[in-house]
């Protein structure tokens, strides 16, 4: 049984479906009547212990006298709770009836969507609400202009860090909306330790003492352990992981938590955990980059004799080392191990002592502060530092540059280990099956690879939209930066090990790849032999593609067209043209820096060694 008052002030009950007004009372007992008592007579009896102020107490256990001769409604009592919700909240707030009928409407959704589908329009409802307002308008009026020294300043309820402006409760929707506390929590550290460096700045300058700072380190060494130790609670008023922190600080410590944030705002908080989070977490990925590098290099030196086709417009072009082919790859993870630490000076620059945008008014030493959270410099501007992010949006590139990189040797490998190549073989644990063919071996983690770059590259262009769109200083749009960040990195994190595992696993057909190469391959070697006899190139060029016109023409190789047949294009081919049908000396010939030979391949080797030694 629901208690409810209608919007004329009387008490009702609704009970299995029905609704009842209180019809009278008599010996202890209240009679009930069917509000729908034009058609129906139907009657509850409860018992009345006591009537408070605010509705009827110990009705004990209802009987149901008389039949009723309608069915019940099981919408009517929410329907009438919500008009009584939107009488009394146009009496006592400012908030617009729209508004309010929306909000209510919402909530009304979330709860039941049968009563939320039945529920009047604004028209319908909205009138007993405009008379309610109009009688409250007086006081209302008389509380925003008459509040004096003697009389209680209204008090933040809301529980947020920004509640002294507000009144009224957050529309359960737009809370959840809201809140980034789903995924900024793994900033924990990070906003702790900004904290205790905070602290004790504005200890120097005399706005806390130090007992109080001591107090306060104590008190967030203690969330420190809890979040360490899985034991922090997220609560339903955590809006995000600095709320949720200075929440769980108060419990600790008491009111002094609350001198914590002086002359500090979430804007610098924000901006500079996001770079201390960035920061850290970059240190630990670079040397996953240089491993993958380091195994890319190792294998070249081992595999260094072995050749295979060289393509371009995936057609076999020329003859080249397969190490070639994988410090092709290395040399471009080393660029993007280079990019990755100048990243990470960019990032060490402390936005905190910024405020909200004007900057600090007490005097706090960013200099010393920056220095105490081993930040290079403190932000130069506070205007950009609180809503610069540029970092976030040139990791986000660093990370999608990365990806590039790393799906191009995805889609090699993907074609090469297929049954129309069969130059390599993935390791088991780096493959998976079909549900239905028994034969198939499948290259997921080289298509997870692939496929994963395009996630990481929406990341970056989806957040560069959100930036080009902001005017200047922060703008909570900008919260959408720490998903961006939080889901490239987890990524690419995931997708450095991965790769590192396939290729260091990787097995190689060395006679598969020699076989797959042919004599028209060498075709550009047979023009440079004329070059060296004087010829010029576009000449030679032009012989050599005869060469392999005669070849096609006679159905056979170009290795196979007699001295008569290549003397008849051009008489200064002579007996040692053999020796450029040879795939050792073909590659060979490329001995300029950065060639196909042995030992340019070899050099490329040691130089990339001696980067990842000094670097």
């Amino acid at each position: 049984m629901e208690i409810f008052k209608t919007r004329r002030g009387k008490f009702c009950v609704s009970f299995r479906g029905y609704t009842y007004t209180e019809r009278n009372r008599a010996r202890g007992m209240i009679y009930w009547r069917c509000r729908n008592r034009k058609t129906c007579s139907g009657t509850l009896v409860t018992l009345a212990a006591a009537v408070s102020a605010s509705g009827p107490e110990g009705y004990g256990e209802p009987e149901e006298k008389n039949p009723h001769s309608h069915p019940p409604d099981m919408n009517a009592a929410a329907i009438e709770r919500v008009q009584s919700i939107i009488n009394e909240r146009a009496r006592s707030e400012l908030t617009s009836v729209p508004d309010i009928y929306r909000q209510e409407q919402m909530r009304l959704l979330l709860e039941n969507e049968s009563a939320a589908a039945a529920l009047p329009p604004l028209k319908a409802m909205a009138s007993c609400a405009y008379r309610s307002r109009k009688k409250s308008l007086p006081t209302q009026i008389a509380n925003l202009t008459g509040i004096t020294m003697e009389q209680p300043i209204p008090q933040n309820t809301t529980g947020k860090l920004w509640g002294g402006r507000f009144t009224g409760d957050t529309d359960p929707v737009m809370e959840k909306f809201n809140a980034s506390i789903g995924f900024d929590n793994r900033m924990w550290k990070a906003d702790i330790e900004g904290s205790k460096a905070y602290v004790k700045a504005i200890c120097k300058v005399g706005l806390v003492t130090e007992e109080e700072k001591d107090m306060i380190t104590h008190g967030l060494t203690q969330v420190a352990d809890e979040w360490e130790k899985g034991q922090f609670t997220i609560k339903p008023g955590d809006e995000d992981i600095h709320t949720a922190n200075e929440r769980r600080l108060k419990e600790c410590i008491g009111p002094v938590a609350g001198k914590l944030h002086t002359g500090r705002s979430r804007n610098d908080q924000c901006a500079t955990d996001m770079r201390l989070w960035l920061r850290d977490s970059l240190e630990y990925m670079y040397p996953m980059v240089k491993n993958l590098i380091n195994v890319l290099v190792q294998r070249a030196r081992q595999e260094v004799d072995v050749l295979m086709p060289g393509y371009t417009h995936m057609q076999r072009a020329q003859p080249i080392r397969w190490s070639h082919w994988l410090l092709s790859h290395g040399w471009a993870l080393q660029r993007d191990a280079q990019r990755l630490k100048e990243l990470q000076a960019r990032v060490n620059v402390m936005p905190l002592g910024g405020g909200a945008l004007a900057g600090n008014p007490f005097n706090v030493n960013r200099e010393v502060l920056a220095h105490d959270l081993k930040f290079g410099s403190p932000s130069p501007n506070s205007l950009d530092g609180t809503s610069g992010r540029d970092f976030v949006a040139e990791f986000l590139f660093w990370a999608s540059m990365t990806m590039v990189h790393l799906s191009k040797v995805s889609e090699d490998l993907i074609l090469y280990c297929s049954k129309e190549f069969s130059f390599v073989k993935l390791a088991d644990a780096y493959s998976t099956g079909s549900s239905l063919m028994p034969q198939k071996k499948n290259a997921d983690s080289l298509e997870l690879i692939r496929g994963k770059t395009g996630r990481v590259f929406g990341k970056c262009s989806g957040f560069l939209m959100t930036l080009k769109g902001l005017p200047s200083t922060y703008n909570k749009d900008l919260q959408e930066d720490k998903e961006a960040m939080f889901d490239a990195y987890d990524t690419l994190t995931g997708v450095l090990q991965v790769a590192t595992g396939v290729i260091s696993t990787l097995t190689i057909f060395p006679e598969t790849m020699r076989a797959a190469l042919s004599p028209d391959m060498l075709s550009t070697d047979l023009a440079y032999y004329l070059v060296r006899k004087g010829i010029p190139f576009r000449e030679a060029h032009g012989f050599s593609g005869e060469c392999v016109a005669l070849a096609e023409q006679k159905n056979c190789s170009l290795v196979d067209l007699t001295m008569e047949d290549l003397q008849s294009i051009n008489p200064l081919f002579e007996e040692d043209v053999v020796h450029v049908f040879d795939y050792e000396n073909s590659v060979e010939q490329y001995s300029s820096s950065g060639g196909t030979s042995k030992q340019c391949v070899l050099t490329q080797a040691s130089q990339l060694e001696m980067w990842i030694t000094s670097h």
